[in-house]
């Protein structure tokens, strides 16, 4: 009992925490519009851009001190900000939240050594020739160690934090106290939304055995892959708290960012590759595909890790989504509204015209489908992700009521936190002639493309 009581407190002081921002916020909104009532439009302005960095930066702090989906949400906006922070601070906001990937709150070494033991069922030292107590990650949910087998193995252990469920849903509770105060800063984001779609996630992510099933599927969907490299998982060491996986040496993807442009290029393409197009390669691909989860290794090639969320796709609905692109690129309303309907998504005409739904969606997709080499920045990424998400926009308004497929919106999901990241890596490629391969089975215009190629027919593909 005497145990629980931190915890308890901890949670009150998160909960007291989110109440002042929540309180204080409420306040500086009232003081904030009363005043602007008696100044100019320039410095109302002033004002809101200064009360939502304020907001923002309130955010980061609440959402370090917490785990699980909290930490999600802070991973999700620290590659995509939607537009929503003035460009002067832009930098130093994402640059807190994408600490939040790698500086979880880590747990003593004694405790997680129990939860290590009770997930193997026996002694570490049964189970692995060396084990360094040091952990080398704090992820979301848990903690990564590097660790030997007898066989000379080095393996990556992935334990769960004790009582982080418990921690998860308490967090989330505090966490939606918080969305009323940003609604109205920031109308160009449904925070609750982001909320939800966490907590989905998190809490399907708690089961590592579900995991580890994940995990083994993309493996071998990847194995011999010339560029993709996913690590093995070792199942009779894996359990609902323990995954152990093969060690992949790299660095993270983020040493890449300042790189030189062909480097950039390359890193770019095979991140795009993995990610778009494994549903159409693999018909399994990540659904959190957020820049922690990528490593560069040594000999070039890329290495995916972290796949508690993790989706498939049969051969018939990519088949139709490959269909559904084809058509939205060469600007064929009819076939597109055809599909949509048989995937028994109205879009009716007289809400919405072909036209109107091919401009909307063009918003958010044209930026893979365009033909051509350009360049992909920051800031482009930044205003598409903004344009696609934001409420009010055309693209939320096509199939707003619309009960999509949960593959359909993890899908849609991944392009934009793939967009994001790399926008983040600048690169300057041609994505549509990318796509095309998938869409059109075109032959490849890239080296990479076409070691891709030769793999799939190795393999009989």
């Amino acid at each position: 009992m005497a145990e629980k009581k931190p915890k308890k407190a901890s949670r009150t002081r998160r909960l007291a925490g989110v109440a002042t921002v929540v309180g204080g916020q409420g306040a500086k909104t009232l003081a904030t519009t009363a005043a602007n009532t008696m100044r100019s439009e320039e410095k109302a302005a002033a004002a809101n851009q200064k009360r939502a960095l304020e907001v923002a930066e309130q955010l980061v702090t609440l959402l370090g001190t917490m785990r699980g989906a909290a930490m999600k949400v802070g991973q999700t906006l620290s590659v995509t900000d939607f537009g929503l922070i003035p460009e002067e601070n832009r930098e130093e906001f994402q640059q807190k939240l994408a600490s939040l990937q790698d500086n979880a709150p880590k747990v003593p070494w004694k405790k997680m050594k129990a939860q290590i033991e009770k997930g193997l069922g026996d002694k570490i030292d049964s189970v692995f020739a060396e084990f360094d107590e040091e952990p080398v990650a704090a992820a979301s949910i848990g903690q990564v160690y590097r660790a030997r087998l007898d066989s000379g193995q080095e393996v990556a252990v992935k334990v769960q934090y004790p009582g982080i469920a418990q921690t998860v849903r308490a967090d989330i509770k505090n966490l939606r106290l918080f969305a009323p105060a940003a609604k109205g800063l920031f109308p160009g984001i449904d925070l609750n939304s982001i909320i939800d779609e966490a907590e989905e996630r998190v809490l399907e992510e708690l089961d590592y055995e579900h995991e580890a099933q994940n995990h083994r599927t993309i493996a071998r969907a990847y194995r011999g892959h010339p560029f993709i490299r996913v690590p093995d998982v070792h199942t009779s060491l894996c359990s609902e708290v323990i995954l152990v996986s093969d060690w992949l040496e790299g660095k993270p993807l983020a040493s890449a960012y300042e790189a030189d442009q062909e480097t950039r290029n390359r890193v770019s393409e095979i991140l795009f590759r993995f990610t778009m197009g494994a549903p159409y390669v693999s018909r399994c691909f990540s659904g959190d595909p957020h820049p922690g989860n990528a490593l560069v290794l040594t000999d070039g090639t890329l290495g995916f890790i972290d796949f508690g969320l993790a989706k498939t796709i049969s051969a018939a609905d990519a088949d139709m989504e490959l269909a559904a692109m084809r058509a939205l690129r060469d600007r064929d309303g009819e076939t597109l509204i055809r599909l949509a309907r048989a995937k028994g998504l109205e879009a009716s005409e007289d809400r919405i015209t072909p036209e109107e739904i091919m401009d909307a969606l063009m918003i958010s997709q044209g930026w893979y489908l365009t033909r051509g080499v350009s360049e992909l920045t920051n800031e482009i990424a930044n205003d598409i992700a903004g344009r696609s998400t934001d409420p009010r926009s055309p693209v939320v308004r096509v199939f707003k009521g619309e009960s999509l497929p949960v593959e359909h919106l993890v899908q849609r999901r991944v392009e934009i936190l793939t967009l994001s990241t790399l926008g983040l890596l600048r690169p300057k490629l041609d994505f549509g002639a990318i796509m095309s391969e998938w869409i059109d089975g075109a032959e490849p215009v890239s080296e990479l493309g076409r070691l891709e190629a030769e793999w799939h027919s190795a393999r009989g593909l």
